[in-house]
């Protein structure tokens, strides 16, 4: 890499050479910090009775009309990095991260990335959002499975738009460990990892008891780092690939989460 490289580019080249350090220290902060951060929310009373369920129709409006607002902001930033041209800094410090990592990673450490990326696969999350479903409606949590559907179909419908608007190949790699045919931007893996483990940790922050509110923010954190660093170690996604994944995956997140505290609140207060 030549001295007269940009300092960005550099320090993408310093992070691959380096990366499985920088993951552990990700990884580490991540599921200490949602420990912490669920202790913290643990005073709020999360937990409600069974017969305490959200408004139905409110909640499918709020989730349509932040769908509908997630993917307009998209396209406006869509055309905006349209008009930025080839050979960007963003661009060129991606592929300095991706070329130090190929050069870097341990086969091994490859190898074990290449079966913690299932943990984001569409195959696995299907089955699990459909056992979810059918476990929270037969339990008569009919507003919580419904979020819980909207989330995961949502995120199914928002993330293969958004790879149509920008249209970004993939990087290359030759280890044969992982093959994606469709777009790189942004991140699918890493946008259903946080929804996905993201809902799991809140449908847990409602309705298991307190001690297992810290295992599951500590697991759902675990989980969604994990995923989003084996799409970038695997070479299948640039950094700002999985980037832009969890940012709309979490945006989405907000969303849903959002909506059913809505739909909560109202309905407590058209009863009082």
């Amino acid at each position: 890499m030549p001295m007269e490289a940009p300092a960005l580019v550099l320090l993408a080249r310093q992070l691959g050479e380096h990366s499985l350090a920088w993951f552990a220290g990700a990884f580490a902060v991540s599921v200490l910090g949602a420990g912490l951060a669920c202790r913290a929310l643990q005073r709020r009373r999360l937990r409600r009775s069974p017969a305490d369920e959200p408004d139905e129709p409110r909640l499918a409006a709020g989730l349509a009309i932040g769908f509908l607002s997630i993917l307009g902001a998209a396209s406006l930033v869509a055309y905006i990095a349209s008009k930025l041209g080839d050979g960007r800094l963003l661009g060129l410090a991606d592929q300095a991260l991706a070329n130090a990592i190929g050069e870097h990673l341990p086969w091994a450490a490859l190898v074990a990335f290449s079966w913690l990326t299932h943990l984001g696969d569409a195959e696995l999350l299907a089955p699990v959002c459909v056992v979810v479903a059918l476990l929270l409606w037969r339990r008569a949590h009919h507003g919580l499975a419904l979020g819980w559907v909207m989330a995961l179909g949502g995120i199914v419908l928002l993330n293969p738009a958004l790879k149509r608007i920008f249209a970004r190949a993939r990087p290359l790699h030759d280890h044969g460990l992982a093959l994606e045919t469709s777009y790189s931007f942004p991140s699918g893996h890493s946008a259903g990892a946080i929804v996905s483990y993201g809902m799991l940790m809140y449908l847990a922050l409602r309705l298991l008891p307190a001690r297992w509110h810290v295992p599951a923010a500590m697991g759902a954190a675990a989980a969604i780092v994990t995923i989003a660093c084996s799409r970038v170690f695997l070479q299948v996604h640039f950094a700002s690939d999985v980037a832009a994944g969890l940012l709309t995956g979490l945006a989405w997140l907000l969303v849903c989460v959002g909506s059913l505290e809505y739909a909560w609140h109202r309905k407590r207060r058209a009863a009082r």
